[in-house]
């Protein structure tokens, strides 16, 4: 990914707008890939809120309604943003999408961020109309320490897109797409403390699950909503998600293919 883009034309702002737009009309044609991002995150929370009475916290200031919410953005996460970047840059690739645009002004990074807008868009949108929504019908309250949220999500979402680009790689077709991103799908399901607190775990198994890619984002998101992380805390799960990230970004800058795989 050392290309070096053309001098003049528009600016690089204008070219990530155009293709976004583009990109954001074929996904509204992509029935599947829009549903899972749309439908999914949405009714799995809601389906697993009976679980999720059962093992509220209440000394550790998760309520139900609060651990709706974790799942809710966790959920947006894995599957409106890495779930259908995954197939987004292998479509884009085996279409030859991606190795036509690289002959024109836009720069490698350019092309991976701006396809990846409508879906970080849409993940976005839905985490906080569904924050919202609980906050006003479950009773979750509102966030203690509102930075932390911020922060939490703006690491997973870099990091879902990074990731995204890193499975995409491994994948050969669409349809093989939806197997190759179902292992990180499942560990941080189930590891990263969006369905079960990680504080339900054994100790040795919680440990573990802390250096899961997604939960430095996911422990700042529920700290900064539940206020019990502390200082070292948010410091030590910061420093996690910049490992993961800078690590995913290095294999993208060198296996990312940008042509169809034969």
């Amino acid at each position: 990914m050392n290309r070096v883009a053309t001098t003049g034309g528009p600016t690089p702002l204008a070219r990530l707008g155009a293709l976004a737009r583009a990109e954001l009309s074929l996904l509204g044609r992509n029935k599947s890939v829009l549903t899972t991002a749309v439908l999914v995150p949405c009714t799995l929370p809601l389906a697993t809120r009976p679980a999720v009475e059962r093992m509220a916290h209440k000394g550790d200031g998760l309520t139900p309604g609060t651990m709706v919410i974790i799942a809710a953005i966790g959920f947006s996460l894995l599957f409106a943003v890495y779930a259908a970047l995954v197939s987004t840059y292998v479509a884009r690739r085996e279409e030859l999408v991606l190795k036509r645009l690289r002959t024109g002004e836009l720069t490698d990074r350019e092309i991976l961020v701006g396809s990846a807008l409508p879906a970080v868009c849409i993940g976005v949108v839905q985490c906080v109309l569904l924050a919202v929504g609980c906050m006003a019908f479950l009773d979750a309250g509102a966030p203690r320490a509102p930075h932390l949220v911020l922060l939490g999500l703006l690491s997973g979402l870099v990091l879902c897109v990074a990731l995204a680009a890193v499975t995409a790689t491994f994948s050969r077709t669409v349809e093989s797409a939806q197997i190759t991103a179902l292992p990180l799908l499942f560990v941080s399901m189930f590891g990263s403390g969006i369905t079960i607190p990680t504080d339900l775990l054994p100790h040795r198994v919680a440990s573990l699950c802390e250096l899961l890619p997604l939960s430095p984002a996911m422990r700042l998101i529920r700290g900064g909503w539940t206020g019990g992380l502390s200082a070292h805390e948010a410091l030590t799960a910061g420093a996690v998600a910049v490992a993961w990230t800078v690590l995913a970004v290095f294999a993208v800058r060198r296996w990312f293919r940008w042509e169809p795989r034969r």
